[in-house]
């Protein structure tokens, strides 16, 4: 339980009044979302989505910043709610270049209302001496370690951002410094992700993984690393899958990313390898759905076609497919430590790990062991096939309306009343 603490193109509709009065409230101000564009197939991008819509659906001025996804053009978004300008991405890779300009320009457009930045990205990328002129930023920022990087830190010290973390141990590191901030977690659409016997060409999803008669291990990660170091410990967790499966010839992995690190990842298919597994124990998904993305509504089947999802990693900000397989039913094997700590429900397992300097951001990690993730995969084929009840109960408390009414109405409230 949480608790507030101080496809590419959107269908257009219509916007109608609904049956819950709340989403009829309205608030005044001109707010600027800057991440990745809304609707790309990344973890960002579906948050956008998600924020942008309804930030158009309370009435507020409104646009999007990118830092991926729109190059060179600026186009409007379709929301069910209206049309929402979308601003490209600079030259520079985190949009340092354009971003605070673009949104000085919006604000300009609207002079008699209270303007906000909202920015969901990690902070220390921001170098623009033109941040300081923007009247009040609200950083909704990943803390993927188990100390606080000083860059962060210094970010989220300035007197014009007001922190927003995702996750407990993100609010418990900026206690600790005594920053004020407040809490917003992640949101999903719980209605969309929920336990599916078929994909959405109604195939069964037992004959699209062949795995009637197999222990489908899954992984949703993105196959990005910094030279020699993968935050999400592909190394741990295939080299644990291969001596899992040596016990359990059953078991198959499914790894859900771009297996020739073509995003300044690690090549997969040599590590796979040098695991001693064969191509018949990994699945990867067809390389174009990838790059373009799948549907939510194949993303859902395809957490309720795995026995259990692989998630322990260095440290994660949040973990959307940690949150997005449980909702599915799909219990969850994590790291005991960062936000995944107290993001895994009760029937689920957090494996040991132990500390990783990083040296670019001067703060720690921690690696996986691979022992505690073999141990876990171990109780986890025990535990049998099936959907968990006590992990879609937990997901629903992060469902993105309740999460949008109890957490960032009143936060929005209160950053715009400044």
């Amino acid at each position: 339980m949480w608790v507030a603490l101080s496809g590419f193109l959107f269908c257009y509709a219509v916007a109608m009044p609904t049956n819950d009065p709340r989403k009829n409230e309205k608030l005044s101000g001109a707010v600027t979302f800057w991440s990745n564009s809304p609707g790309v197939p990344t973890g960002y991008g579906v948050q956008s989505k998600l924020v942008v819509e309804r930030l158009k659906r309370h009435g507020l001025e409104v646009a999007a910043l990118s830092n991926y996804g729109l190059d060179g053009r600026f186009e409007d978004l379709n929301t069910p709610y209206g049309k929402v300008p979308h601003f490209p991405r600079g030259f520079d890779g985190y949009s340092n270049d354009v971003a605070p300009g673009d949104h000085l320009h919006w604000a300009s457009q609207h002079p008699d209302l209270k303007d906000l930045m909202i920015t969901l990205f990690d902070v220390w990328v921001f170098n623009s001496p033109k941040f300081a002129d923007i009247r009040q930023i609200a950083s909704w920022v990943p803390i993927d370690h188990i100390t606080l990087p000083p860059l962060v830190e210094a970010w989220l010290q300035r007197p014009n951002v007001h922190p927003l973390t995702m996750a407990p141990n993100g609010s418990k590191l900026l206690t600790q410094k005594g920053i004020d901030h407040s809490y917003i977690p992640h949101g999903i659409d719980t209605k969309v992700f929920k336990p599916r016997t078929e994909l959405p060409n109604g195939q069964n999803i037992e004959e699209y993984f062949a795995s009637k008669d197999k222990f489908v291990v899954g992984m949703v990660a993105a196959n990005k690393a910094s030279g020699m170091v993968h935050r999400k410990s592909y190394s741990e967790n295939i080299l644990a899958f291969s001596i899992f499966k040596q016990k359990h010839p059953d078991a198959v992995l499914y790894l859900h990313t771009e297996p020739l690190g073509f995003a300044s990842g690690w090549n997969l298919l040599e590590l796979i390898s040098a695991c001693g597994l064969s191509k018949d124990d990994v699945m990867f998904p067809d390389p174009r759905d990838y790059r373009y993305g799948v549907s939510d509504e194949m993303m859902a089947s395809l957490y309720s076609g795995m026995d259990v999802l692989l998630a322990p990693s260095m440290g994660e900000g949040f973990g959307v497919p940690t949150m997005e397989a449980q909702s599915c039913g799909t219990r969850v094997i994590g790291s005991g430590w960062a936000a995944s700590e107290d993001l895994v429900a009760s029937d689920g397992w957090l494996v040991d790990g132990q500390p990783q300097w990083d040296s670019a951001q001067k703060a720690w990690w921690q690696i996986p062991k691979v022992p505690s993730i073999v141990n876990a995969l171990e109780i986890a084929y025990n535990n049998g096939k099936g959907r968990s009840e006590v992990a879609r109960e937990f997901a629903k408390d992060f469902d993105v309306e309740k999460v949008w009414f109890e957490a960032w109405m009143p936060t929005l409230k209160k950053l715009l009343s400044r």
